[in-house]
């Protein structure tokens, strides 16, 4: 899959929780309340990884970890969406940045 076709994916599951949080709540959630959930997901994510480190016990942490990273994932790229940004341009301009500012560092 490439970064269209996941942030395809990744809209299409947002649109169907705006559904679904309308059906139950009265309303979509906000950006705001987007990235709450977001902040919880990494805070799931640090647990599982202190896990997969060995200094915390989680059964089944390998899969649990991929299934957070993903959470994780996902709440970016429908952030970015949100928010205006794009985020396969700024990774890559960013990405190439820090490529040339940490090669130009190892070179002195």
């Amino acid at each position: 899959m490439n970064f269209t076709d996941l942030e395809k994916t990744a809209l299409k599951l947002n649109k169907l929780y705006e559904e679904l949080e309308i059906k139950m709540y009265g309303r979509a959630w906000t950006t705001e309340e987007l990235t709450l959930g977001f902040v919880g997901d990494v805070g799931d994510l640090a647990k599982l990884i202190q896990a997969d480190a060995g200094v915390r016990k989680i059964d089944d942490c390998k899969a649990k970890l991929g299934h957070e990273l993903s959470d994780c994932l996902w709440s970016i790229m429908v952030l970015a969406n949100k928010c205006g940004i794009d985020l396969e341009a700024e990774y890559s301009r960013n990405t190439r940045e820090l490529i040339e500012h940490v090669s130009s560092q190892l070179a002195t």
